[in-house]
This record gives structure tokens, C-alpha cells and sequence, in this order.
């Protein structure tokens, strides 16, 4: 997957914020600014103050970490689908109660 392909996928996104706790601190602000603020490696590098190598083997090294973490608990997954439940039983409840319902734990889950 080339480093593009992997820049737009907002899976990784998704677990980031599902598990960024078991990330270092640095993995962290490797993964944050390259996903979340879309700086290159260079300038993460420069950042930092580390080799452009050094982010790229952070930012392997952190998607695998969060790979993992997803196949074994998937909760990434399983928030995805609740959202777009939640999204149909908004749509579907038109104005009233369940909608408001279902656009309050939509927000609940949205942070």
C-alpha cells in the first residue's frame, strides 16, 4: 500500500482514537500529526527533531500495534456499525422522540 493509500485510510483513524492509549508518546504524536493534522514525514521529522526513517518505522510500527488491537477486540468495528444504526433509526424516526434519541447517542459516541 503506498503511503497515500495509507494516509486515506480513516480506519486507522478510527482505531487511533479507539486505542491511542497503548501508544508511546511519541507513536502518538507521530499519529496525530500525520493523520490528524496531515503533515508529511519530513515535516513530522522536523517536528520532532528525529529522522524521516524514524517516523516511518513509528508510524509502521503504531498501525500494526493498532491492527492488532482491532482484530482481537474490535471495537473500532463495532462503533462504526452502532453509528450507522443510530443513523437509520434517526433517519427512519423522522421528528420524533427515537430521533432525538438516536441524535443524542450519535453525539454521545461523536465525543
Amino acid at each position: 500500500m503506498a503511503a497515500n493509500e495509507q494516509k486515506l485510510d480513516y480506519g486507522f483513524v478510527r482505531m487511533f482514537d479507539c486505542y491511542k492509549g497503548l501508544l508511546t508518546d511519541r507513536q502518538r504524536d507521530v499519529m496525530e500529526l500525520y493523520y490528524n493534522e496531515d503533515y508529511s514525514l519530513s515535516e513530522i521529522a522536523s517536528v520532532l527533531g528525529i529522522t524521516r526513517q524514524a517516523v516511518s518505522d513509528s508510524l509502521r510500527h503504531s498501525r500494526a500495534i493498532l491492527q492488532d488491537t482491532e482484530e482481537k477486540l474490535g471495537l473500532a468495528g463495532r462503533l462504526d456499525a452502532l453509528r450507522e444504526v443510530l443513523g437509520e433509526l434517526r433517519e427512519t424516526a423522522g421528528d420524533g422522540d427515537c430521533a432525538a434519541l438516536a441524535e443524542r447517542a450519535l453525539t454521545l459516541l461523536d465525543g
